[in-house]
């Protein structure tokens, strides 16, 4: 009788010896994703290239973004922002291993990375009274201790990517102050969103800002190409109905670019962008909307390529030479040369993004 994955587990288990499993381990997932189930309860999804679901684990309150590890069956799941957990999930085994709490009087802002081929951890965290923005570093090759911090250069900080030289993180700090409690938005008249550039033990090496005239376009999500292209979203938090850019690109030591839709397609964003890609060959960018149910497309250079309706639509990876889209209605739709195809629906409420591993 051949040996099933379950079975094999088991027999570790048995041994008292489980090592450290690969993804193989755990159906060869391509992507990590929460949701809300229809029970009201949550878990984290890590789903197939063929938008399969690979494997299910239960999470203790709403997740957000993940990061996986580059070599083990092992992420790291998020609470939304503002949050007080980050769980260590074995993904082979379906069980939490390690539970990571900030330090007193901070949270962490959904998002992560990994970095030195897997040994260190690095968090996205804020000051709960000043929402002033802090890196966490964490020894994921000894049970996750947290060794350090340091300043991520801005207020508000969400996302965090790895560059492609593996020793400069960039930070998206989004200029927000919030109530610790209730996401109240404090300083909408005096925020100051920047991309901050750091290397790994914290050095600022490069900031940039946005003009005067978009100081309230928070810069919240990244997605980073192989030769350094920087790419961002924004979300407007000043006056409604203002078409300002949701989309920029930068490279270090240049001016940010903006990019814009037709007014009409801008308008329709409703001011926020949810998620960002890259298309698989790299040279097209998308961006989400769950508030307008709107995917727009650009080139590599920010222009405007077109735009697809999709009801509540705000996950978003890169996938094969296209990308990988999912809605709060539990679908998921593949978006090629040839258009969107719907691959699956699964019964539950997708969260904000997909997280390709």
């Amino acid at each position: 009788m051949p040996t099933t994955r379950r079975g094999f587990l088991a027999s570790l288990l048995a041994a008292g010896s489980v090592p450290h499993l690969g993804w193989a381990a755990a159906g060869n997932p391509h992507f990590l994703a929460a949701a809300r189930q229809p029970d009201g309860q949550f878990a984290l999804y890590g789903l197939t290239d063929d938008a399969e679901v690979a494997f299910r684990i239960p999470l203790p309150a709403r997740g957000h973004a993940g990061a996986g590890h580059p070599h083990r069956a092992e992420a790291v799941a998020f609470a939304r922002r503002p949050g007080s957990f980050a769980l260590v999930i074995d993904c082979a085994r379906g069980i939490v291993v390690h539970r990571l709490t900030p330090p007193e009087r901070r949270q962490f802002n959904g998002h992560g990375v990994f970095a030195e081929g897997g040994a260190l951890l690095f968090t996205s965290e804020q000051a709960s009274d000043t929402s002033q923005g802090y890196i966490g570093i964490w020894d994921a090759s000894a049970e996750y201790h947290r060794i350090g911090e340091f300043p991520t250069g801005g207020t508000g900080p969400h996302d965090l990517r790895l560059m492609p030289d593996g020793a400069t993180l960039v930070a998206a700090n989004g200029g927000i102050a919030t109530d610790p409690t209730d996401r109240t938005k404090l300083n909408v008249d005096t925020m100051r969103p920047n991309l901050s550039y750091l290397s790994l033990d914290g050095a600022l090496l490069e900031q940039v800002a946005l003009s005067d005239d978009l100081h309230q376009n928070s810069i919240r999500h990244l997605a980073i190409r192989a030769d350094g292209l920087v790419v961002f979203a924004m979300q407007w938090e000043g006056l409604p109905d203002s078409a300002t850019p949701l989309l920029g690109l930068h490279r270090r030591g240049s001016t940010p670019v903006l990019a814009s839709a037709p007014l009409a397609d801008e308008l329709a964003m409703q001011g926020y962008a949810g998620s960002i890609a890259f298309r698989g060959d790299g040279k097209e960018i998308a961006i989400t909307s769950p508030r307008g149910g709107r995917l727009h497309r650009f080139t590599d250079d920010g222009d405007f390529r077109g735009a697809l309706s999709r009801a509540d639509i705000c996950g978003l990876a890169t996938r094969g030479a296209g990308y990988l889209a999912s809605d709060g209605l539990g679908g998921l739709i593949g978006i090629g040369a040839d258009g969107p195809r719907a691959l699956d629906r699964i019964d539950c409420a997708w969260d904000n993004h997909i997280v390709a591993l």
